[in-house]
């Protein structure tokens, strides 16, 4: 009887609510997962830099479009026409007026240098080529609207990009091919 009541007893001290063992991860087991979450992260982050990271055409063609937004905001801002000038013999252009950089109020570019490689393959205002020219000029009105006809064509490294102005918004377009 004696071992009937103590095994009994035993049973008692049980709490069923309470799960046996193994209800946990091990430290080692939480140091493995977050090994292999590093490991992947660090294959993936050169990758994620490089996209975040613009240069040859993808900066030459944000530097245009940064240049032309500035030039349209100014114009806009001010209710005077504004001037996005381009020496196109010297890869340079910037909205006229603006000092070097960047636009303090949006962050948008100001005035830059094509990168190396990149050159103005095509330069049309009003279906006239200023390619061969020293400089031009895109106007942009506090309307928001701008010159007509305006397709810019960037050639280097194999690539090709045009970019066009929509003269009723006044806003560009980043195109691969133009018909």
């Amino acid at each position: 009887m004696n071992l009937s009541r103590a095994n009994s007893q035993c049973q008692m001290e049980r709490r069923p609510d309470r799960p046996r063992g193994g209800g946990a991860f091990t430290l080692i087991e939480i140091m493995i997962v977050v090994g292999i979450i590093g490991l992947v992260a660090a294959m993936g982050v050169p990758s994620i830099l490089k996209e975040l990271q613009k240069e040859g055409m993808r900066k030459a063609v944000s530097d245009v479009e940064d240049v032309f937004f500035t030039a349209r905001e100014r114009a806009i801002i001010s209710g005077h026409t504004v001037k996005a000038v381009f020496h196109i013999q010297d890869r340079r252009f910037g909205v006229e007026g603006e000092g070097d950089g960047v636009n303090a109020h949006s962050g948008k570019t100001t005035s830059a240098t094509l990168p190396s490689g990149i050159e103005f393959g095509m330069f049309d205002i009003y279906h006239q080529d200023y390619a061969e020219s020293e400089s031009a000029w895109i106007f942009f009105n506090p309307d928001g609207t701008c010159d007509d006809g305006v397709v810019i064509a960037l050639l280097g490294r194999g690539e090709k990009k045009f970019i066009t102005l929509d003269f009723a918004t006044g806003t560009s377009k980043a195109l691969n091919e133009f018909r």
